[in-house]
C-alpha cells in the first residue's frame, strides 16, 4: 500500500504596488473645457495613449448618467479612465471605472491626502489660463526607480546620481518616454520627436529638444527646462505648456529656458 502526501495549494500572492497617474479634472462649462482638452491632444497626438489617467470630479459632481456620458467622450479621444475620485461615493455602476479612494497627491515632498492637496492648492500663486486641470499629477509615486518605455530596439543609458538626479548618457529616441518622479532629468544628447521627458525636477538638455518635456510634474512651480536648441513639439511646467506653433518664430532654433513667471510660463532664449 503506498501513500500519496496531498499536495499544498500554491498560495496566492499578493503585491502592493503604486505607480504615476495623470489626473484630469473636468470643470463647468463642461464643452469649454473639452474644447481645451481637444487643443492639447491635437498639439500632442497620443499624449494620452496607454497612460493610467484617473478622472477626478469633486468639482464638477456630476450625477451617475453624466458620469457615463463623460467617461464616454473621454473614451472616444482616445483617453481611457482608469478610476474616478467623487467623494461621498465608494461605487458607481458595474460599467464605470472603480471609485478610488483615500488617493493622495504626488509631490516633491512626498504623499499629500486631499485635504493637505487642497491647502497646498489655495496657497500657490494664480495660475496661466493654459493649464490643463491636474494634468502630471498622480495618485502615487513610484517604487524608486526611474522608468523608460521601450519603443525601439534600444532604451536609452541612464544613471541615477545619488542627489536623485536622472542623468541620460544616450539620446533618446522616437517613440521613448522619461519618467522621473524623483528630480531633476540631465540629457547629454538629443531627443528625437515623437519622444518624451517628465521629470519632477528640472529638465536639462545639452543637445536639440524636438520631442515633449514636462518639469515640474509631481507640483513643482520652480522647475525650469534648459536646452540647447529648441525645435520642441511641447513644453510644460507644472502643467502649463506652450505648444510649438506658439514658440514658431520666437524662441524656436535657439537655446532657451522655460519657467512659470507669475501667471504664465515664459520661454527665453539663453545667451
Amino acid at each position: 500500500m503506498t501513500f500519496a502526501a496531498p499536495l499544498e495549494a500554491k498560495s496566492i500572492r499578493f503585491r502592493a504596488r503604486s505607480f504615476v497617474a495623470f489626473t484630469l479634472t473636468p470643470e463647468a462649462p463642461l464643452d469649454v473645457w473639452l474644447e481645451g482638452l481637444d487643443h492639447w491632444i491635437g498639439n500632442s497626438p497620443g499624449y494620452f495613449a496607454g497612460r493610467p489617467v484617473v478622472l477626478d470630479l469633486n468639482t464638477l459632481k456630476p450625477d451617475v448618467a453624466a458620469i457615463e456620458s463623460l467617461v464616454g467622450v473621454l473614451g472616444h479621444r482616445g483617453i481611457r479612465i482608469y478610476a474616478i475620485e467623487l467623494d461621498g461615493h465608494t461605487a458607481l455602476e458595474p460599467n464605470l471605472p472603480p471609485v478610488l479612494v483615500g488617493a493622495k497627491e504626488a509631490t516633491t515632498d512626498g504623499l499629500l491626502p486631499r485635504e493637505a492637496r487642497a491647502e497646498s492648492f489655495d496657497k500657490a500663486e494664480g495660475r496661466a489660463p493654459k493649464q490643463l486641470a491636474d494634468a502630471g499629477s498622480s495618485a502615487k509615486v513610484g517604487d524608486g526607480k526611474a522608468g523608460a518605455s521601450k519603443a525601439g530596439d534600444s532604451e536609452p543609458q541612464v544613471a541615477q546620481e545619488v542627489s536623485g538626479t536622472l542623468m541620460v548618457k544616450s539620446p533618446i529616441r522616437s517613440g521613448q518616454t522619461i519618467v522621473h518622479p524623483h528630480g531633476d532629468v540631465i540629457v547629454l544628447g538629443s531627443v528625437a520627436s515623437g519622444s518624451e521627458i517628465i521629470a519632477a525636477g528640472s529638465i536639462h538638455v545639452y543637445g536639440t529638444l524636438r520631442g515633449r518635456a514636462s518639469a515640474g510634474a509631481l507640483g513643482n512651480r520652480g522647475a525650469r527646462i534648459f536646452c540647447r536648441k529648441n525645435e520642441a513639439e511641447l513644453l510644460a511646467v507644472d502643467g502649463w505648456y506652450v505648444t510649438a506653433e506658439e514658440m514658431e518664430g520666437v524662441s524656436r532654433g535657439k537655446p532657451v529656458q522655460a519657467f512659470l513667471d507669475g501667471d504664465a510660463l515664459r520661454v527665453s532664449t539663453l545667451s
